[in-house]
């Protein structure tokens, strides 16, 4: 008979989770978060030379494509690299190893034992994620004008705040709870089907990465279409 464990058990197993997908991805984040805004606004400041431009146009154009697309987007595509493999590699292992037959064979539900934890936390570390991507990646802008000289620190501040709509914040975190649950339950699907031996579980990690990335890309157009279409 294949039962559910208890509660208790199912939290441990989502805050070790939790360290795992989004603790561990701090590092990867901040760094490709703040390059991201420190790039962008240099090619924005190179881009509008046009006098009439105010100079505050540079960081509101940062400003909106780090909430709407380069915080939530783009580190989904390297949250998937990182985490995407990283669980198809685990369940695909545990799959050709026969632990996952192991745990059935115990009665346990090794799919909601193994892979609801996963999901779940994928859903909710994600959005923190994207939450520090976007505030790194416009403070990476702001160093970059400050360091540069391309902008003065209170353009950019003005910048920011001029004609700031409240509804980006929560588009941003609408399409990071979809993306992380897309990342999450396709790689597990990819890794907890894997079939054969070692070389499959590496076909399963790159399929995993390929799919999150295809699902990622559609469903941000969906959004915006649904959104703010």
């Amino acid at each position: 008979m294949i039962r559910r464990e208890s509660f208790s058990t199912y939290v441990s197993l989502f805050f070790e989770e939790c360290i795992k997908i989004g603790y561990n991805s701090i590092f990867i984040v901040t760094i490709v978060a703040t390059f991201m805004g420190a790039v962008t606004t240099i090619q924005t400041a190179y881009n509008l030379i046009s006098p009439l431009i105010p100079d505050y146009i540079i960081s509101l154009v940062v400003r909106d494509m780090t909430i709407l697309e380069l915080a939530p987007t783009i580190i989904a595509i390297v949250f998937a690299g990182k985490v995407g493999s990283n669980i198809a590699g685990e369940l695909g292992t545990m799959k050709i190893t026969e632990q996952v037959d192991a745990l059935e064979v115990m009665g346990i539900n090794a799919a909601s034992y193994l892979v609801l934890p996963k999901v779940l936390a994928s859903m909710v570390t994600y959005p923190m994620l994207v939450v520090l991507a976007g505030f790194l990646s416009i403070y990476g802008g702001y160093l970059t004008s400050m360091l540069t000289g391309i902008i003065t620190g209170t353009d950019y501040i003005y910048g920011i705040r001029f004609e700031f709509i409240p509804f980006n914040v929560t588009f941003a975190l609408i399409k990071a709870f979809v993306f992380a649950f897309l990342v999450a339950s396709i790689s597990a699907y990819k890794g907890f089907y894997t079939r054969g031996g070692a070389l499959e579980v590496g076909r399963a990690s790159t399929s995993a990465v390929t799919n999150s990335c295809i699902a990622i890309l559609c469903a941000d157009y969906v959004l915006a279409k649904l959104l703010l279409g």
